[in-house]
């Protein structure tokens, strides 16, 4: 392919942002605006202009996106090999265990997934003599995470001032954890970016190397990156400032992770001859998609003016639709499926989104009734069943003998007789004499507080596990079948005839076999790259696109994919907006643009649907129409409550000026001191007694008088 063609079919936008080389560029890329065409046409570019593919690094947020990058790389029949194009977690994986001391770890290194993480969070609050139900794992874990993202040390964190109980009993167990995952020679996900990002800014002689090797890096959806990948992009182009950034304000979707929009706001601030290409022609919705998208989004001030536009042809203005309780929506968007389908449209290119997971389950109800196939796309779930934990822990145990949250979970796992007692003392001599689990079981005997019994089944076990450790260079199908069958995992799952554990690992051993032929000629393939693969896998790698099914998914999982039909279900307030961020504009502003993001993904046919009850904690409660539908253009509205006219009741010489409902409206949010946040329902209008009625957060539908209230606006 000559590079006329190469930049022949792009637009004059494209074409500038795909032929720039040197130098560091923003391209602010609207929704369906060809994106990743641009990417991947710039990388064919700079290839065919004679830069080295091993001297270019392409970072993607999702394993999906790199794949499609390097599928339209062969299609162009660019030879990209040795051109580096991954997430950066995996870039992460990938320079940690290249330069492993460094970072304070070895090669052999295990990274802790969900579960593994809330093992040893539970250990790290034990160790600092607090409660697991005064400090629930999953918060510690999460502003844990906040911290790591915000490159926050432990230490740094204990030497901060003016700590409360809460603060200063976070420090100590953000301390305890930290050192339970160093002894385990393990890491969390955040550990991967953390760590990088402190290699690169500590040890100058590896950021020269890497500065030399990634001459041109591509950073794709920009605004989504946190403190640590941001300061990776930057330590990675520090020499030669060739940072090539794609991304679009209105589609940062992931505060609560850390990404911090402002990166992509300041962008040339941080590189004042940066050049910035704006792409505004959407390639994939019809134009009524497009000006309700814009009329919702133009509503935020966290953004960057885009001016979209479509050539498309026009289609039909998206619907909103209000049911009576979930039941009769879920059952609403069912019968709209079908009917998209009897006018044409697959089932495969159909999903209904929601805002969170749970919402899936009256919605998988109504799929099953209406016998409507479908997929949820949520692709952690699998790796998450105990069998398959079970499973991974062995695997993770053959090559990291440091790892003793693996090890506490197979030292038993079928039944060997091996009692919590006897696992304890292993673990209490381990710590005492500083060493793995491993060397410990090869020297059983020493441990004076064990049994001949214990010791006899532990000699065993770990004879077992030395067997396993010649099996390292075989192909993964093999490793995974030689150790589920030597563990007596297979019997047991397979006695048990009313459950599926067995066909799960089966599922899991034909994961192995793909992995083996798709890494036929990669010399870095290995368990541990297969390891790694698989605890970095995210909802959007299970989305299956020639499933023939709808997709049920949340919004968040939906960014990066399109689809001609879309259904956007719960259009309330707690939901979304969601209720954690109900308290600042800036998240009301996140959440207006997971909605955007939401709409975006609609190529011709889009409802919105909302209930007027919901059931919570299993009492069915009035809802709040989301202030988000408020003032949108070329909606349908199918439901006019935010219009209703206000009828004044009849008062001798009414003064309207004194009327205080003057300063309220319908669908306005307002705090009261007591009851909390909700919306005003009604307005009922008087001189000396005006009263509104509000229907609150928790449920409650209240009738106060104004003078009284002290209600706060919001909005």
């Amino acid at each position: 392919m000559i590079m006329d063609d190469i930049l022949s079919k792009l637009t004059s936008p494209q074409q500038e942002a795909a032929s720039h080389i040197d130098g560091p560029m923003l391209v602010l890329a609207g929704p369906g605006s060809g994106k990743t065409r641009v990417i991947t046409h710039r990388v064919a570019y700079m290839i065919q202009q004679g830069i080295a593919p091993w001297n270019i690094l392409a970072i993607t947020f999702t394993n999906k996106a790199a794949q499609e990058m390097r599928e339209r790389l062969t299609n162009m029949q660019i030879n990209s090999r040795g051109c580096t194009m991954s997430t950066f977690h995996a870039l992460a994986v990938r320079l940690l265990r290249e330069f492993p001391e460094k970072a304070g770890l070895t090669p052999q290194f295990t990274i802790y997934d969900v579960p593994d993480q809330k093992a040893a969070i539970r250990e790290a609050i034990k160790l600092s003599d607090l409660d697991t139900q005064r400090f629930a794992p999953a918060k510690m874990l999460n502003r844990i995470s906040v911290l790591k993202n915000d490159l926050v040390t432990p230490d740094e964190y204990k030497s901060q001032q003016d700590h409360d109980y809460l603060g200063k009993s976070l420090a100590r167990i953000y301390s305890e954890y930290q050192n339970i995952l160093t002894k385990n020679n393990a890491v969390d996900f955040d550990d991967l970016l953390m760590k990088l990002s402190f290699l690169l800014k500590e040890h100058p002689d590896c950021r020269e190397q890497l500065n030399q090797r990634y001459k041109y890096i591509l950073v794709d959806e920009y605004q989504d990156t946190n403190q640590c990948q941001y300061q990776i992009a930057r330590g990675l182009s520090l020499n030669h400032n060739n940072l090539f950034v794609t991304g679009d304000p209105d589609q940062s979707i992931y505060a609560w992770r850390g990404a911090d929009i402002s990166n992509i706001l300041a962008f040339e601030e941080d590189y004042p001859n940066a050049k910035v290409v704006r792409l505004e022609e959407n390639f994939r919705s019809t134009p009524e998609v497009l000006t309700l998208a814009d009329s919702l989004i133009s509503q935020n001030t966290q953004r960057k003016e885009k001016a979209l536009f479509t050539s498309n042809a026009s289609g039909v203005k998206p619907v909103l639709k209000q049911y009576a309780d979930e039941y009769e929506e879920a059952d609403g968007v069912a019968e709209w499926l079908k009917s998209q389908k009897n006018d044409g449209i697959a089932y495969k290119d159909m999903a209904v989104f929601y805002r969170v997971n749970a919402m899936s389950r009256v919605l998988e109800q109504s799929m099953r009734k209406h016998q409507i196939p479908y997929q949820i796309v949520r692709g952690v779930e699998f790796f998450q069943r105990k069998e398959i934990k079970d499973m991974l822990a062995y695997l993770k145990y053959v090559i990291n003998p440091s790892d003793q949250i693996s090890f506490k979970r197979i030292i038993n796992v079928p039944a060997r007789g091996i009692g919590a007692t006897s696992v304890n003392r292993l673990l209490d001599y381990a710590n005492e004499h500083r060493m793995d689990m491993h060397d410990v079981l090869m020297h059983v005997d020493s441990v004076e507080t064990l049994g001949a019994a214990a010791k006899a089944k532990i000699k065993k076990f770990y004879d077992m596990l030395s067997r396993w450790k010649m099996l390292l260079d075989q192909p993964i199908e093999n490793i995974i079948k030689t150790i589920y069958i030597d563990s007596g995992l297979k019997v047991a799952l397979e006695s048990d005839k009313e459950s599926d554990h067995a066909e799960n690992v089966d599922e899991l051993i034909n994961s192995g076999s793909q992995y083996d032929m798709e890494n036929l000629e990669n010399d870095e393939s290995s368990l541990e790259d297969y390891l790694q693969q698989i605890a970095l896998v995210s909802d959007i790698d299970s989305f299956d696109e020639t499933s023939g099914a709808i997709s049920l998914m949340t919004l968040h999982s939906a960014k990066g994919l399109e689809f001609p039909a879309v259904a956007i279900i719960g259009l309330e307030e707690g939901i979304l907006p969601h209720s954690r961020s109900l308290d600042k504009p800036s998240d009301i502003e996140e959440e207006r643009r997971l909605l955007f993001v939401g709409i975006t993904r609609s190529e011709n046919v889009l409802t919105l649907s909302y209930a007027r009850n919901r059931t919570v904690h299993g009492s069915s409660l009035a809802t709040i129409k989301s202030e988000f539908l408020r003032n949108l253009t070329g909606l349908d509205n199918q439901d006019t409550s935010f219009e209703r006219e206000i009828t004044y009741e009849a008062e001798p010489q009414y003064d309207y000026e004194e009327d205080q409902t003057q300063q309220f409206y319908n669908g306005q949010l307002v705090r009261h001191p007591k009851l909390g946040m909700g919306r005003i329902q009604e307005l009922i209008p008087s001189r000396e007694n005006a009263k509104v009625i509000v229907q609150f957060n928790t449920g409650s539908r209240k009738t106060l008088i104004l003078k009284y209230a002290n209600l706060e606006t919001l909005d």
